[in-house]
């Protein structure tokens, strides 16, 4: 296997991190793939490519996209003033989930972090995800916080 190159995404990628972000059994109830997409999406991408502190990226491997995550670098007060680099929506094409990419891409992930002098790298997962969550603790994450969420409607 050639190695994984991660860059930023573009808007021609769009499709293809969707399809990786409905290939999930919650993202397939709340995403909608079909083309054209859903103008929410790319008001999203374009938001996200605006701000100096949001990075969408995706994995490539021997030139075609095999995963994506989101980048978010968030200032605080805490430690210090430091920044946190958050790590959200990370997927893995499922036809070479357990082949140690999604590894890659997180190691990838925290050294961003630790580029733009963050002191913490952070992530959520969804409390019904155990695999998920065993795969981030060989990472060297910890489950120190109990983190809740409120849906908002519009």
């Amino acid at each position: 296997m050639s190695d994984l190159v991660m860059r930023d995404a573009t808007e021609a990628d769009l499709p293809t991190v969707i399809e990786m972000l409905v290939d999930d059994d919650r993202g397939r109830l709340r995403e909608d793939s079909s083309l054209p997409l859903d103008p929410g999406y790319l008001a999203a991408f374009e938001a996200i490519t605006r701000d100096p502190n949001q990075q969408l990226i995706v994995a490539e491997l021997d030139g075609t996209l095999v995963g994506t995550l989101q980048l978010s670098f968030l200032p605080g007060l805490s430690y210090k003033g430091a920044w946190r680099g958050q790590i959200e929506a990370v997927r893995i094409a499922s036809h070479l989930r357990g082949q140690g990419l999604g590894a890659q891409m997180i190691e990838w992930a925290v050294e961003r972090c630790r580029a733009r002098g963050c002191r913490i790298a952070q992530l959520t997962s969804n409390a019904e995800r155990t695999r998920a969550h065993a795969f981030y603790e060989r990472l060297g994450f910890v489950g120190s916080h109990l983190g809740m969420k409120r849906q908002l409607s519009h």
